[in-house]
């Protein structure tokens, strides 16, 4: 993967990223992502967030070698405190960080007073933890997109200023990528259900099929079958 090629994964988050956007890319590592929409001239400009000077320097050497540092703004900062009003920054990309440190950069921001038109989020973990953020402090997600990448799958939310309810149910699965029943939806479910069907053996063979324990396992069994059925 590289600024041109970009993975299955950062090629979704990009789609989402409006024409003419002024960027913020926070955790962005090697900058691949917007040195590739810049590129492309897609966006006007982009901050570059990142909390350790390694990654830093590896997007810096990457838009360096793109000529592309003169459309960008690096700045070593903790998540979206990367971001200055000057910058006018409308989208915010935040990939492949946990649904709970996602969640806290997102926080963070709002106590600071930062509010953005347009927020595309992929948590490799705890998405429900997103949703819930999203839901309860002013944003709506407008689009979902699940991609699968060797045997890992990635989900992308998009968020944008609104009010909205989701059930249990959107919460965990995703409101659009329940619908939509997709190829890898299907797939990353279907992989858990058997995960949680080798669960319930060990807990039967240990004698503990009657446990509190079991019986979660079991209600969340239950809901995956449902969202697949």
């Amino acid at each position: 993967m590289d600024s041109v090629n970009l993975s299955p994964r950062l090629a979704a988050v990009a789609s989402f990223v409006p024409k003419g956007a002024r960027l913020a890319d926070i955790g962005s590592d090697h900058a691949y992502l917007p040195a590739h929409l810049l590129l492309k001239s897609h966006i006007d400009f982009a901050v570059v967030g990142e909390v350790a000077k390694g990654p830093l320097e590896n997007a810096r050497q990457e838009l360096k070698r793109q000529r592309l540092l003169a459309a960008t703004a690096l700045r070593l900062a903790d998540g979206l405190a990367a971001v200055t009003d000057d910058d006018q920054v409308d989208t915010v990309t935040i990939a492949g960080m946990g649904g709970i440190l996602i969640r806290d950069i997102l926080a963070a921001a709002k106590q600071r007073g930062q509010s953005f038109t347009t927020l595309i989020l992929q948590p490799n973990t705890d998405e429900q933890v997103v949703r819930e953020w999203l839901v309860q402090h002013g944003y709506q997600i407008t689009h979902e997109r699940i991609v699968q990448e060797d045997k890992h799958f990635y989900e992308i939310i998009v968020a944008k200023p609104g009010n909205q309810t989701l059930s249990a149910q959107d919460l965990v699965f995703g409101p659009f990528l329940r619908d939509e029943q997709s190829p890898a939806f299907k797939a990353k479910w279907q992989k858990e259900a058997d995960r949680i069907s080798l669960i319930f053996e060990r807990l039967t063979a240990a004698g503990k099929a009657d446990t509190p324990a079991y019986q979660q396992w079991q209600a969340r069994f239950q809901d995956i079958q449902e969202a697949l059925s």
